[in-house]
C-alpha cells in the first residue's frame, strides 16, 4: 500500500532518531546514581519478606499482598504520569516524588501492623511511579546520539540497586529487624539533592533547540497500524514472562531454598543476590546485543536463553551444588533481564515521541505485572506447595518462543520516518 493510504498519525521529536548535541554524561551518571538508590528502597521491600514473615507472622498471601500494594501503585500510576509529562513536563516533580518514597521508608520502619505496610510500601510505590518517567526523558535529552548506550546504563542503576536488597537484608535488617528501615530516609534525602540539581538542568535544557528538532508526523498505512499492535500486544506478553520469573526468583526463591532444602537464610540471599546482580550486568549487555544483532533477536536471546538455566533452578540444592547452582542462577538472571532496556527501545520505535507514556508503561508493566506475580505466586505456593508453585514459574521463559513472531525492529523503524503529504 502507498503512504497515501488511509493512516495513523502521530507526533514524534525527529532527534529521537538524529541527535546532535553531545551526551551529558554527568547528568547521565547523576540520574543513573538516584535510579540506583530508587531501586535500592523499592527493592527492601520483598527482601524483608523472610523478616516479615518471622516477626509478624505473615502467610504467603499477606506477603503477596504487601508486594501487590507497592507495584500496582507504581504500575498504575506511571503511564498516567507520562502520558501527563509528555504535554506538561514537571521537572521539579522528581524530588517531590522521592520525598513520597522518603516518607514511606520512614513508616515502613515503625508500623506493626498489616495495614501500615500497605500504606507505606504504596507511598514508596508513588515516588517511584513519579521518578521513571521523566527520568527517562532527562535520560533521552542527556544522551545525545547514544541512546541504547544511555538507556542501559541508566538500567543498570536500577537493576544494582535492586540487586543489593540481599545484602541489605544480611547487613541490616538480620542485625535490626524492621526498624533498619530508617536508615534508608537518609538515601532519600541523598538522592533528594541529587534530584533538584538535575530538574534544575532539565527546566534549563527542556526547550533548548538543540534538544528538540523540529515536529513532524509520522504516516502509517492500515497494514503497518495493524502490525503495530500485534508487536505492542506481543511486548506486553513478554513482559507478562520477564515480570512473573524474576518476581517468583526475587521474592520466593529464598524462601524456597530455606523450606525445602533447608538452607541457611546467608546462602539463600547469596543465590538472590546472584541473579539480580547479574541480571543488571545482562541490562548493560542487552544495549550492545540490540546495536549488534537488532532489537528483535536480543529480545529472542532474553527470553530462551533464559530457558535452560530456569530448568534447573527448582532442583539445584544451594548449599550442596556449590559453585554449579551459582552458575545456573546467574545465566537466568543474565540472559532474562537483558531484554527490560531493548522491550523498552523497542517500544519506543512502535511510538515515537512518546517517551514519557512509553517509560511509564513499561515502566509500570514491570511493576504492575510483578506485582501481579506476587500476588499470584503466593497465593499458589499457599494453595499447592511453594515447590509446584516455583517449577511452574520456572517454566514461564520457555513461552518465549513467541518472541520469534515480533516484526523486525528495523523496519518499524523505518516506518517512523516522516513522510512528506
Amino acid at each position: 500500500m502507498s503512504s497515501s493510504a488511509p493512516s495513523t498519525s502521530s507526533p514524534f521529536v525527529s532527534t529521537l532518531y538524529r541527535d546532535s548535541h553531545p551526551i551529558a554524561l554527568s547528568i547521565l551518571t547523576t540520574i543513573s546514581i538516584v535510579h540506583l538508590l530508587n531501586d535500592i528502597m523499592q527493592a527492601v521491600i520483598p527482601a524483608t519478606f523472610p523478616i516479615l514473615q518471622q516477626t509478624m507472622h505473615l502467610t504467603y498471601t499477606e506477603l503477596g499482598l504487601i508486594g501487590f500494594a507497592n507495584s500496582m501503585t507504581a504500575s498504575i500510576m506511571q503511564p498516567v504520569i507520562g502520558w501527563y509529562t509528555d504535554t506538561k513536563p514537571r521537572p521539579y516533580w522528581l524530588p517531590l516524588g522521592m520525598v513520597c518514597t522518603m516518607v514511606g521508608m520512614g513508616l515502613l520502619s515503625i508500623v506493626s501492623s498489616l495495614a501500615g505496610l500497605i500504606l507505606a510500601v504504596m507511598l514508596v510505590g508513588l515516588g517511584s511511579a513519579i521518578f521513571h518517567p521523566e527520568a527517562s526523558r532527562i535520560v533521552l535529552l542527556a544522551a545525545g546520539e547514544k541512546r541504547g548506550l544511555a538507556q542501559s546504563v541508566f538500567q543498570v542503576g536500577g537493576n544494582m540497586g535492586t540487586s543489593f536488597a540481599p545484602l541489605i537484608t544480611l547487613i541490616i535488617f538480620v542485625p535490626l529487624g524492621q526498624s533498619g528501615a530508617i536508615w534508608f530516609v537518609g538515601m532519600a534525602v541523598i538522592a533528594i539533592v541529587m534530584l533538584i540539581w538535575v530538574a534544575h538542568w532539565y527546566k534549563i535544557h527542556l526547550h533548548s533547540p538543540n534538544m528538540h528538532g523540529r515536529i513532524g508526523k509520522v504516516r502509517r498505512t492500515h497494514k503497518q497500524a495493524r502490525i503495530i499492535r500485534f508487536a505492542t500486544a506481543l511486548i506486553i506478553f513478554l513482559a507478562f514472562l520477564r515480570a512473573w520469573f524474576v518476581a517468583g526468583i526475587s521474592n520466593f526463591y529464598a524462601l524456597f531454598q530455606i523450606q525445602h532444602f533447608g538452607v541457611p537464610l546467608s546462602i539463600a540471599q547469596a543465590h538472590t543476590f546472584t541473579f539480580l546482580f547479574s541480571g543488571a550486568v545482562g541490562t548493560l549487555f542487552g544495549g550492545m546485543l540490540a546495536d549488534r544483532f537488532g532489537k528483535k533477536y536480543a529480545l529472542v536471546f532474553s527470553t530462551l536463553g533464559c530457558a535452560p538455566f530456569a530448568l534447573f533452578l527448582p532442583f539445584l540444592n544451594a548449599a550442596t551444588s556449590g559453585i554449579v547452582s551459582y552458575f545456573v542462577i546467574a545465566g537466568s538472571g543474565f540472559t532474562v533481564l537483558t531484554g527490560f532496556t531493548v522491550a523498552l527501545l523497542y517500544t519506543l520505535d512502535l511510538f515515537p515521541g512518546r517517551t514519557g507514556m512509553v517509560s511509564g508503561l513499561m515502566f509500570g508493566l514491570a511493576f504492575g505485572l510483578g506485582a501481579l506475580g506476587s500476588l499470584a505466586l503466593g497465593k499458589l505456593a499457599d494453595w499447592l506447595s511453594i515447590d509446584t508453585m516455583m517449577i511452574l514459574c520456572c517454566f514461564l521463559p520457555f513461552l518465549g518462543l513467541t518472541t520469534y513472531l515480533l516484526p523486525d525492529d528495523t523496519r518499524i523503524r523505518a516506518w517512523n520516518l516522516p513522510k512528506r503529504s
